[in-house]
Order: C-alpha cells, then structure tokens, then sequence
C-alpha cells in the first residue's frame, strides 16, 4: 500500500469518526454511529499497519482476527447493567496501550524507521503520551473496582492532597529530565514516570465515591483520547491524532455537562467529598412514624385511576435487571389509554446514558424517554410517579437545605407529583449519604422490596384489576 493511498484511509477514517459523534448524539442513529466508527477504525487499524511494511499481512489478520474475538465475546456476553464496568476497562486499555506506544517509542528513538525526528517536540509527546496514558490506566482499574464493589470503601487520608502535590511534582520533574533526550537514562526515566504516573492514577480515584463515578468515566475516557492524541505525535501518525483529539474533545464536554448535572465543579469532584453535613438531620428525624409502606395492589388501584403515569428509574433498577418489567408495566397502562413516560437524570447509574441503555435494551421507545428539563414541567400534571431505585436525583433536600451536601443539585421534581410510588429495599440512603424526605412525604408510599419482585407483582396486580 503506497502512501498515497494510506493517506486517503486516514481520510476516510477520519470523516467516518466524525459520522460516528454525529450518530451517537441521538438514539436514534446510535447503532448506525457505532457501525461507522468500527468501520473507520478498521480501515485506520489496517492501514497504519501497512504503513512502512512494519508487519506482515499474516500479523495483520492475526491481530485483528484476536482483538475482534476479545472484542466480540464481551459484547455478547456482558451485561447492560455491566456496561460502566466494560466502559473504565476499555478507558483503561486505551490509555495503557498509549503508554506502551511511549514506551516502544522511547526503547527505538534512534531509528528514524520508527520515530521520525527525535527532538524536543517528540520527547514532550512521549512524556505526555507516557503520563496521561498511565494516569488513565490505574484510574481505570480503581474506577472498574469501585463499580463492580471489589472496593468498597473510599480511601481517604490526612495529607492525601499533599501526597498527590508532590507526585505531581516529580512528576514533572521526571519529564523535565525525559524532554532533554537523553538516550541512555531515557528509558529508566520513562519507567520511573510510568510508576509515578500509575501511583497518581490510583491517588486521584480512589478518594472519590460512587455518587460522582459517572463524571469520572467521562473524564478518564477524556483522558484516553488525549493520551492517544499524543500518541499520534510521538509516532508521527495523523489519524492517530485525529481520533484522540476527537474523543478527548467529546470526553470533556461529556464530563462538564455531568459536572452541571450535579452541581458541581470538576475540581470539587476530583478533590473534594461528598459528604452529609455534620449538623444535618438523622434518618429517624425525617422518617419516624412518617412512612407509609404499601403494597402492589394498592399500587395498582392507584395506577387504575391514572391519566399520567411518569416512572423515573435508577441504579436500583440496574441492579434488579427488571428494565423488561417496567416496560411490561408500561405497555400494560398504556393499554388502558394511560400516558407513560420516563424521566432521565443525567447522572442516574453509573455512568451517562445508563438508564438509557437500559430501557433502549427492553424496547422502550425513545420518545417516552424524557430529559429533566423537559419532564420537570409535566410533574405537577402526573396523577402517579414510579420511583424505581432512584434516591439522590429525587432528593428535595437539594433545593430546601443549602447546607446539604447535595445543595443546588438538579433534581428530578416527583415531589410535586399527585402521588410518588418509591420502590426500594430499605430506607438506605444514596451515594450521597443523607436522609430523603420524599420517602416520608404525605402524597408518597412505599413499596419496599427487590425491584424486579415488586414490578412482576405490581404487573400482576395491574392485570388482575
């Protein structure tokens, strides 16, 4: 493959990369999005590897043949409800895979076969490339260890701001001494950077809870496009660049709409906590002999009477898998002449869009499924809201109280609903920690239970009645 023709696939790539973005900012065009992407991935894949006859055609089919296996067996067999698990894995494989371009950079830097010309602006590439990428790895693996509750507990200590200062610190320090291009120290530094940089991954994500992981999955997909952006640098490859800058760009738009969704700066998240106010009300002030427990007939008789039925799902339906039941529930109200919606918050899961995947998988129609801005005027015209597994999102306490730990967080407005059904085990608190006042409300009930038991029962109520 001559260069010319290489350089018409990076093109090629290239636009279909931008097709794909395009795709993916709406449901509709998602798979299609998707479908282009792979497509322009492949044709990039195939002729970077034909670039300067590096590899044979039988190593080609090889890596692709594996890699599409890998790729494949996980798409079939891994969960929807495991899918921000899959998404910081694939972050953290993007970034360490930068890495090991860095690093492979660093080991043949005389040959310019390779490299190119070696001088300031290759080393900085290589140090970024080498940082970035290495930050986003153990990050990665911290984040997939958090959501899949191999980790349970957020690891906090005195002096912990201080400790990532310093590795900062050397860290640029190191880089200084990499940017000189120094052949003989130059792979020891880059190691020394790669250790440094890993222990700052872990530093970074390990503080931060469960409540804020969505914001740090776009982030740390943020981070893998740049460390490939500079990959792109460190091997002189255009389309490398292209497709890093690309995901970096869409990662940190991603990341500062969650941060809004929340309320929140990005600083604040990576830096701070996310904790009840220690003068804040107990669970026993908000719910003693305030709660009324129901139970799904009673639910039932009160769907009955509905016109508007909104059901606003959470990381508790998630964990339930009971995403076909809420749809069997919808069809069934629909049926009857009753209007159903959902109500999406930004930051509902684990990561953006989770509820969203969920109910594209049981065949809800995109149409029903309503953003906040959008849903948040109709709740005053619901007869019943469905609260399935949700707390912090629906939390009022984040427009009454400015000292809770959630203030100023948009919220789902279900209170202001006619009735609010909460399906949940327990009166637990959210990621956030603090007592949710809606459980107790006069105009809610709730429905206590596993999430996928009360939808088959609440189903089977509605049917019988």
């Amino acid at each position: 493959m001559n260069d010319d023709l290489i350089r018409l696939a990076y093109v090629a790539s290239a636009i279909l990369f931008i097709l794909c973005l395009k795709g993916l900012t709406h449901p509709r065009s998602a798979v299609r999005g998707n479908q282009l992407g792979a497509l322009g991935m492949l044709i990039a894949v195939v002729a970077t590897l034909f670039l300067k006859g590096l590899l044979s055609p039988l190593m080609i089919v090889l890596g692709i043949g594996i890699g599409g296996a890998i790729g494949g067996i996980l798409a079939v067999r891994i969960q929807m409800t495991a899918m921000p698990q899959l998404v910081a894995i694939f972050n953290g494989f993007g970034g360490g895979a930068s890495a090991f371009v860095a690093g492979a950079a660093v080991v043949n830097a005389n040959d310019p076969a390779y490299t190119g010309e070696a001088g300031t602006s290759f080393w900085v590439a290589t140090f970024l490339s080498c940082v970035i990428g290495a930050v986003t790895f153990t990050g990665s693996i911290i984040a997939f260890a958090k959501l899949q509750e191999l980790m349970r507990k957020d690891v906090r200590f005195a002096g912990q701001q201080l400790v990532k200062i310093g590795l900062v610190v050397a860290v640029l320090a190191f880089g200084w001494w990499l940017a000189k291009g120094d052949p003989e120290s130059a792979l020891t530094v880059f190691w020394l950077l790669v250790a440094l940089s890993g222990f700052l991954g872990i530093m970074v994500v390990v503080p931060i809870g469960g409540a804020d992981m969505p914001v740090v999955i776009a982030l740390l997909n943020s981070y893998s496009g740049l460390a490939a952006a500079a990959s792109g640098f460190v091997v002189n490859n255009t389309v490398l660049i292209i497709a890093g800058s690309l995901v970096g760009a869409s990662g940190l738009i991603l990341t500062n709409i969650m941060c809004k969704a929340m309320n929140r700066s990005l600083g604040n998240v990576l830096f701070g906590t996310l904790e009840p106010a220690a003068d804040g009300p107990s669970a026993d002030d908000v719910y003693a002999g305030k709660v009324k427990a129901s139970s799904p007939e009673e639910v039932a008789m009160l769907l009955e009477t509905a016109r508007k039925v909104v059901i606003v799902p959470g990381y508790g339906m998630a964990v339930a898998q009971c995403q076909h039941n809420v749809r069997d529930l919808a069809n069934l109200l629909e049926a009857k002449g009753t209007e159903v919606d959902f109500a999406i918050h930004p930051v509902a899961g684990r990561m953006p869009g989770h509820m969203n995947v969920l109910l594209a998988e049981a065949d809800i129609p995109y149409e029903k499924l309503k953003e906040m801005d959008e849903i948040n005027t109709a709740f005053e015209q619901t007869d019943v809201t469905i609260v399935l597994g949700a707390n912090d999102v629906v939390n009022p306490v984040a427009r009454t109280d400015p000292n809770s730990a959630i203030a100023g967080m948009p919220i789902l407005d279900v209170d202001k609903s006619r009735t609010v059904v909460v399906i949940k085990r327990s009166l637990s608190p959210g990621f956030a920690g603090i007592p949710n006042p809606l459980f107790a409300a006069d105009n809610a009930v709730m429905l206590f239970g596993d999430g996928k038991k009360a939808m088959v029962d609440l189903v089977a109520a509605v049917k019988e009645g």
